[in-house]
């Protein structure tokens, strides 16, 4: 990859060098990969999380401040807009639900109360590209919400850049990974009408350039810019000029007006790793013409030579971070289902009532690193060691009732860190060689974990043991349990069976084949 170039804007003045930004959302896709960038860029830096341990692996958490706290609390945000100097808006609301505009809403204005309550001298907010002259009634929820987060915190008397963006291209994101799998998998496509509507899509790393730079706007300047790349496409362009980019043949594509967003949704969720909940806010906004109408941002972020990128570079760069497996951050990383209130399987007595277990364990002729190595790199393309049948049917069912499915995948072939997205699971808690615990983003009536545990056995053998939780809510959780319970051997047992048989295998050969239908050949 080339060197990452920054213009001279997105470095602090000697009088802003070390002054505190707060980054809310620094766990999701555009927020974790931001938060390096100001690291870099000479100032400090502070994040706010619901759950501040989803962050503790990534890379630059011993160089940040974490504090937990939630936009919609009042008494949470106080410490954390503490001494701040810029405030980085960057949660949104991905809910289909009935209540995720009010929800906004409540945010937007609670964080601007606090905001000018601190003195925070800058809020930066990353908002969506809306058409211009179309009156914000006839917006799509998701983006008329957009619209209306930059409207709250514009009026909270504190200096405010709302960027508004279209299609963000960048390896992880939810937009390319739509873009990359529509095409990749599909040589002949039956797609909605929007395939014909223009956008201006944008390259992830001028996205970060703008954010960074806008830090350093002056005090006089509160207002909405339009960031964008310099090629405006329609989105059968953009699938085009992938193909020829990724080096596939010639794509057929048939547009079909009658798709309405919701069936696009679907039909996005059944094809990419996209669920079709957040497919169905892409789909929306792909409705609408959205074209910057100014790029009066370059007059306070000047664009340094060959920037902003153009689409068939910034597809290059993000396809070349795929094949190098060096996704930072992905549109999975966020959305961690689950009150924080919600019980884990480690609490006493388990205060919630009843917790049904499978247990399974197995002695391994290998030692704890390969054991590990195994463990660690489950699910995706490696797959989950058992009966693949039953968890192909599982993800698909989970898929068509609005679930996230196995296709999520990984975002590291080899590497999992805290909050990490594993198929339809969620990485809870993680102690290298040693235990892996996993959190059910499927739907089900209740809650579920998959926990992995890796011992030293003596005389160079380990030990692997395996729990599967889950806490039924409802007569449906009791009767899902019982139901499934039966399968459990086939399911978990031959899953322990296999990763041990992995394990052994890799110990000896260096290589592991998790497809194989070995057994370990211990009892």
């Amino acid at each position: 990859m080339a060197p990452r170039t920054r213009s001279s804007s997105s470095v602090p003045s000697s009088s802003s060098a070390g002054e505190l930004c707060l980054v809310t959302g620094p766990g999701g896709y555009i927020g974790g990969r931001l938060v390096p960038e100001l690291l870099d860029a000479g100032y400090s830096v502070r994040c706010l999380a619901r759950t501040p341990a989803h962050l503790r692996d990534h890379p630059w958490a011993d160089r940040v401040e974490t504090v937990r706290g939630d936009v919609t609390d009042a008494e949470s945000l106080r410490p954390a807009l503490r001494g701040v100097r810029v405030a980085y808006y960057l949660v949104h609301s991905m809910s289909s639900g009935r209540d995720f505009e009010e929800t906004d809403r409540l945010a937007a204005r609670t964080f601007a109360a606090e905001a000018r309550a601190a003195g925070v001298r800058r809020i930066v907010y990353l908002g969506g590209l809306t058409p211009a002259g179309l009156p914000e009634d006839q917006l799509s929820p998701h983006l008329r919400s957009r619209a209306e987060v930059g409207r709250i915190l514009l009026a909270s008397g504190v200096p405010t850049t709302v960027l508004r963006a279209a299609v963000v291209i960048g390896s992880g994101s939810a937009s390319f990974e739509m873009l990359r799998y529509l095409t990749e998998r599909l040589p002949v496509m039956v797609t909605p009408s929007w395939v014909g509507t223009r956008v201006q899509p944008i390259a992830v790393r001028d996205v970060l350039r703008y954010l960074v730079g806008s830090a350093g706007m002056p005090s006089d300047v509160s207002r909405t810019f339009d960031i964008g790349g310099p090629d405006v496409l329609t989105y059968r362009e953009m699938m085009e000029r992938y193909a020829r980019v990724a080096r596939l043949p010639r794509r057929l594509i048939l547009p079909v007006p009658m798709l309405t967003p919701r069936l696009s949704s679907q039909w996005i969720g059944l094809v990419t790793p996209v669920p079709a909940a957040l497919a169905r806010p892409l789909a929306e906004s792909l409705r609408y013409e959205v074209v910057c109408a100014e790029h009066d941002i370059a007059g306070h972020v000047p664009d340094p030579p060959g920037a902003p990128l153009p689409f068939d570079r910034a597809l290059t760069l993000a396809l070349q971070r795929v094949r190098e497996a060096q996704v930072i951050t992905r549109w999975s990383s966020a959305a961690v289902p689950g009150a924080p209130s919600d019980p884990l399987p480690t609490d006493p007595d388990w205060a919630g009532g009843s917790l049904y277990t499978d247990e399974r364990q197995r002695y391994v002729a290998a030692g704890r690193e390969d054991l590990w190595r195994v463990v660690e790199g489950i699910g995706g393309e490696n797959g989950w060691y058992s009966f693949p049948l039953a968890w192909a049917l599982r993800g698909w069912i989970d898929r068509l009732s609005g679930g996230v499915g196995l296709r999520r995948g990984r975002r590291d072939a080899a590497r999992l860190r805290v909050g990490d997205a594993l198929d339809f699971w969620r990485v809870e808690e993680i102690e290298r060689e040693s235990m892996l615990r996993l959190r059910a983003e499927m739907r089900l009536p209740g809650l579920a974990w998959l926990e992995m545990y890796v011992e030293h056995d003596g005389d160079g053998r380990s030990t692997y043991r395996q729990r599967a939780l889950f806490h039924p809510r409802g007569l449906a959780g009791q009767l899902y349990w019982w139901s499934v319970a039966p399968f459990h051997a086939v399911v978990f047992g031959g899953m322990a069976r296999r990763i041990a048989g992995a394990a052994e295998e890799f110990a000896r050969t260096g290589e592991a084949r998790p497809s194989a239908e070995r057994e370990s050949s211990h009892p």
